[in-house]
C-alpha cells in the first residue's frame, strides 16, 4: 500500500477558484549569478572572480497510481452500510487506498431537508456518507451528476455545507456558477494536479443548472464555459482530470454527444477523461494523447437494476501521460458493495469490455 501525501485547494460551495483564475509560480532562472547584485561595474572596484554556474537538470516527474471508480449512493440496501461508516464500501476499500489519488462520482444529495424535484428516481444520504468515503480511501468527489439535486437547491447547499463541515473535497457543483465549474486543485507528490466534474444529462438541466446566484451542477450543454474551465485549469495545473456525467442508460457503447464534446475536451487540454451515468462498463483507449474511459458502471449501488458488472480503473501517471492503465473487474453484491471477481466471472466482464471496445471510436494506444 502506498504512502499518499495529498495538498488540497478548492472546495466546491466553500473555497471558489473561479474558472480564468491562474496560479504565479516563482521560478529561479538557471544560470543567474546567486548573489543578485548589481549589473553595473565600478571601474575602480577590485576585480572578483566570476560565480561559477552549476546546471541543475530537472528532476523527471513522479509516477504516480491513480484509481477511478463509478456511481456511488447511500439509499436502500447501501443506506444501512453507514451505521459503520468505517466499513461501509467492505474489502473494496483496500483497492481504493492503494493509490496516490482516487476519485468517485457521489450520485446523491447528503440532506435531510428540501422538497423533492419532478423526477422518477431521487437519493439522498446523511454526512455520514463523507466519513465512509474518506475512510475508504476516496480523496475526492464529483457532484456533476443528475441526483445532486434532487432535494433542490436547499439539498444541494446542504451537500455542499456537509462537504465542507467534513472538510471532504468535491467538485462539479458550486453555489454558485464560478464554484461549480472550478477545478478541485491539489498537489500529490509535486505533481499539481486539476479535476473538473460536468454532466451531460439533460433531464431538468435548465432548472439544474448554475449562474452567478444560484448553485447548481456544471453542465457541458454550456459548451464554451466547459471548454473554457478545462483550458483555465490547463493552466493551472500539470494534470487535468475531468469527471463526465453522461451516456445512454443501459447503453456500453458512447453516444455522438459523447463522442464530440470528448474531443472537445482533449483539445481543451485534458489528459484524462473518466465517466459514469449509464448504468453498465463502457470501455477506454486514447484520442490522440488523451486518456478516454467513457463508462465505470455502478460501484456502491442500491439495487440489481441495469448491470451490476462493476470494477476499479487503476491508472499509471507520468507528467500529463497514462503509461498503464488496468481494470479490476468487480461485481455488485447483495450488499451493494463491489466486490472483485475472478475467473469465469472475471472473463464475462472482460469480454464484456471487448465487446464495447467495438463501438468506443478510440484508439488502443497513444498517438
Amino acid at each position: 500500500m502506498r504512502t499518499r501525501r495529498v495538498d488540497q485547494v478548492g472546495i466546491a460551495g466553500r473555497v471558489s477558484v473561479a474558472a480564468g483564475v491562474g496560479v504565479t509560480l516563482l521560478v529561479g532562472c538557471a544560470g543567474e549569478p546567486s548573489g543578485g547584485g548589481p549589473s553595473w561595474h565600478d571601474p575602480g572596484a577590485a576585480a572578483t572572480p566570476a560565480a561559477s554556474v552549476t546546471t541543475v537538470s530537472p528532476s523527471p516527474p513522479a509516477e504516480l497510481r491513480l484509481v477511478f471508480a463509478g456511481d456511488v449512493h447511500f439509499t436502500g440496501r447501501t443506506l444501512g452500510l453507514l451505521d459503520e461508516p468505517a466499513t461501509a464500501f467492505g474489502p473494496i476499500a483496500a483497492q481504493l487506498r492503494d493509490a496516490d489519488l482516487t476519485l468517485v462520482n457521489l450520485e446523491t444529495a447528503v440532506t435531510d431537508r428540501g422538497s423533492p424535484e419532478p423526477k422518477r428516481y431521487l437519493f439522498r444520504a446523511p454526512d455520514t456518507a463523507y466519513a465512509a468515503l474518506r475512510a475508504a480511501g476516496v480523496d475526492a468527489a464529483s457532484l456533476a451528476n443528475n441526483h445532486a439535486l434532487d432535494y433542490g437547491q436547499v439539498g444541494l447547499r446542504d451537500t455542499l455545507a456537509a462537504a465542507s463541515a467534513a472538510d471532504f473535497p468535491v467538485f462539479g457543483a458550486g453555489r454558485d456558477a464560478d464554484a461549480a465549474y472550478a477545478p478541485w486543485l491539489t498537489t500529490v507528490r509535486g505533481t499539481r494536479i486539476a479535476a473538473l466534474g460536468m454532466s451531460q444529462v439533460h433531464e431538468l438541466a435548465d432548472r439544474w443548472k448554475p449562474t452567478d446566484s444560484r448553485p447548481g451542477v456544471a453542465m457541458s450543454h454550456d459548451a464554451g464555459r466547459a471548454v473554457a474551465a478545462v483550458r483555465a485549469a490547463r493552466q493551472q495545473a500539470d494534470l487535468v482530470i475531468v469527471f463526465m456525467h453522461w451516456g445512454i442508460e443501459g447503453s456500453n457503447c458512447p453516444s455522438g454527444e459523447m463522442t464530440s464534446f470528448a474531443k472537445r475536451l482533449a483539445r481543451a487540454g485534458a489528459d484524462i477523461v473518466v465517466g459514469t451515468h449509464a448504468h453498465t462498463l463502457l470501455a477506454d483507449g486514447w484520442l490522440d494523447d488523451t486518456y478516454v474511459h467513457y463508462g465505470l458502471g455502478n460501484f456502491l449501488w442500491y439495487s440489481t437494476s441495469h448491470s451490476t458488472d462493476s470494477g476499479v480503473l487503476r491508472l499509471t501517471v507520468r507528467g500529463r501521460a497514462v503509461v498503464d492503465n488496468e481494470f479490476l473487474p468487480a461485481t455488485v453484491s447483495d450488499t451493494g458493495q463491489p466486490v472483485l471477481v475472478t475467473g469465469r466471472a472475471r472473463d464475462r466482464i472482460s469480454d464484456r469490455i471487448a465487446t464495447a471496445a467495438r463501438c468506443s471510436g478510440l484508439a488502443a494506444a497513444p498517438n
